[in-house]
C-alpha cells in the first residue's frame, strides 16, 4: 500500500518507457521504437479521468504512437521530447494550480529523478533503477508496462472512493 494521505491526490503523472511500457524497445526494421501497453494500465487511466483525476504523460520519446495510444484514453495532457522533466513539471503545476503534495509521479530511471524529489509521493514500478527506487514513497510489486500503473491509480481510487463507485467504472 501507498504510505501516504492518497485522499489529497488529483494528478498522476506517468513517465511512459519503464513505466507504462517495459523497459526493453523493440525496433522496426527502420528504426521506430515498439512498445508494449498494458490493458489495465490502460483501464485504470480512463476510468481516472472520468472520476476526476488528472491524468498526465511526460516523457523523453516522441513518437505518434505515445500520442495516438493516450490522447485515445483522454489524456490531454501529453508532454513529449521532455529534455529537463522538472521544467514542464512546474509548468504543468502551475497551468491547473496544484501543489507539489497533490502529485503522483511515476518513474524508473534518472531522469525522473528530479521530479520525484520535488513532488508529494513518488512511486515507481519494481524494476525502476536503485537510484529511483531510494527516493520512493512506493515501490509498485508490478515491473514497467506490466500494471504498474493500475495498481497506483486503483490504490488513488479506492482511498476516494471513486472505485467502482458508479457507472462510469464499467465501460470504456
Amino acid at each position: 500500500m501507498i504510505n501516504y494521505d492518497l485522499k489529497k491526490i488529483k494528478a498522476i503523472i506517468f513517465d511512459v518507457d519503464g513505466v507504462l511500457s517495459c523497459e526493453t524497445i523493440t525496433l522496426s526494421s527502420e528504426g521506430e521504437p515498439l512498445r508494449t501497453v498494458n490493458i489495465k494500465d490502460g483501464y485504470a487511466i480512463q476510468l481516472a479521468q472520468k472520476m476526476g483525476l488528472r491524468i498526465a504523460i511526460l516523457t523523453g520519446a516522441n513518437t505518434n504512437a505515445i500520442r495516438k495510444r493516450y490522447e485515445g484514453l483522454g489524456v490531454e495532457d501529453i508532454y513529449m521530447k521532455a529534455a529537463v522533466k522538472i521544467k514542464t513539471y512546474r509548468s504543468f503545476l502551475e497551468k491547473y494550480n496544484l501543489k507539489d503534495d497533490e502529485i503522483i509521479y511515476v518513474g524508473d530511471d534518472i531522469p525522473d529523478y528530479e521530479v520525484m524529489k520535488q513532488c508529494g509521493c513518488p512511486c515507481c514500478p519494481a524494476d525502476a533503477c536503485p537510484d529511483i527506487k531510494s527516493i520512493s514513497l512506493y515501490i509498485s510489486d508490478r515491473a514497467g508496462g506490466m500494471g504498474c500503473g493500475r495498481d497506483i491509480i486503483e490504490q488513488v481510487l479506492r482511498t476516494q472512493e471513486k472505485w467502482l463507485s458508479d457507472a462510469k467504472a464499467f465501460g470504456w
